[in-house]
């Protein structure tokens, strides 16, 4: 049997990860700097993260959630306390994309609405709903497109006004920095103020903190630097450092009733070993700390190479954006320095999102790398040349 062709892949098998670095089975070392897409957030096979899931296997790997699972109540109580996130319930699940099409589900059994109003560049799934909430028609279905949703412009309050106040909006859904569509962030004034008009008209706010949570940008989530309080919080990615596991918060104000959500292996007991494992690295390791401390240095590295126009994002979310396509430049830094990096809707930007342990001595193999490749460029393609000498 075929695998149903889903993504070009680069032919590199990964068959080992340590820290920041991945190993093929050829024993060749890369340097993470994608992390899966943000998922490695404590680094590749931490110990007390192997440990814990080893312990847990040998114990009990999976039983229903007919039963009680008191690992569940334990990571709640943990992810309160490190996030600082008080009064909400916590609902597990297996990914991102679930996450989001449980937070609009809810909303809509709260408010009795149906209406959603998502962004420019949004990327919140690939299911039904939530793909139906992303800015790619390319990946839409026309099963997909059903759905009571409404595009906006990105930080343009005027225009979220006018939807709201037709009071017909259950959700209004925003990721507070875009991943996919290029670590664009909207302004402190389109936060608070979406915060504001949500409340008024009824509708809840979702903030999508599936990649830009749990520490990566240097606080735990993105949307604390604009002092903002969502309805509901969908997390996945770095949740699990790997293991699949996903979830919302949702403020306590939404009452639970039983039917309204479900789930067959949403927070297993495997799932919570691995929740309550990265909990505990975030915390005792200071990730969050270093995040915030990475990023000044890379902040200050990457203002020495003129190539790079803008440096997108905050934390270890982080988008180098150049004024050319970026794409021989990623092949150049996998398949030549053995550096794995990220693409983004916009082709000019190189996404970075390694294991939040990463050291300023890895960002210096890649800067050293990047400026290698960059000269490379300017003496063997023309074409990228002329491109780099504008920069």
């Amino acid at each position: 049997m075929n695998l149903f062709d889903v993504y070009p892949l680069y032919n590199i098998a990964p068959v080992k990860g340590e820290g920041v670095f991945v190993y093929d089975k050829a024993g060749t070392k890369y340097l993470d700097l994608y992390g899966g897409h943000a998922v490695i957030s404590i680094g590749h096979s931490h110990p007390t993260y192997v440990s814990a899931l080893k312990g847990q296997v040998e114990k009990l790997g999976f039983y229903s959630n007919s039963i009680q699972n008191p690992l569940q109540e334990e990571l709640a109580g943990k992810l309160e306390s490190v996030s600082g996130c008080e009064n909400y319930s916590l609902f597990l699940c297996n990914s991102g994309a679930e996450a989001n099409e449980n937070a609009l589900k809810l909303a809509s059994f709260h408010t009795g609405k149906s209406r959603v109003i998502y962004f420019e560049k949004a990327f919140h799934g690939r299911t039904s709903g939530v793909v139906a909430v992303t800015d790619n028609q390319s990946i839409k279905a026309p099963f997909n497109t059903g759905h009571k949703v409404t595009r906006l412009v990105f930080d343009d309050v005027p225009s979220l006004e006018n939807e709201l106040k037709k009071e017909d909006v259950a959700a209004v859904i925003f990721e507070v920095i875009q991943g996919v569509g290029g670590l664009e962030e909207a302004t402190t004034n389109f936060y608070t103020e979406a915060s504001k008009l949500c409340k008024k008209h009824a509708a809840l706010l979702i903030a999508d903190e599936v990649q830009s949570g749990y520490g990566r940008t240097g606080d735990f989530f993105a949307f604390q630097k604009h002092g903002i309080r969502p309805d509901i919080i969908s997390i996945a990615k770095g949740m699990g450092n790997g293991f699949p596991m996903g979830g919302i918060l949702i403020d306590q104000a939404i009452q639970a009733k039983h039917g309204l959500l479900g789930t067959t292996f949403g927070g297993n007991h495997l799932a919570c070993a691995a929740g309550i494992a990265v909990l505990d690295v975030i915390e005792k390791e200071q990730l969050m700390e270093n995040a915030a401390s990475i990023y000044s240095y890379v902040k200050s590295a990457a203002a020495e190479i003129p190539h790079v126009k803008s440096l997108k994002g905050r934390g270890l979310m982080i988008g180098l954006e150049f004024d050319f396509e970026v794409a021989p430049l990623r092949k150049e830094m996998l398949f030549t320095h053995h550096i794995f990096t990220g693409a983004a809707s916009n082709k000019n930007l190189l996404r970075i999102l390694p294991p939040l342990n990463i050291q300023k001595e890895h960002f210096d193999t890649f800067f050293k790398a990047l400026k290698q490749a960059l000269k490379n460029f300017s003496e063997s393609s023309p074409a990228t040349a002329t491109n780099i000498e504008k920069s």
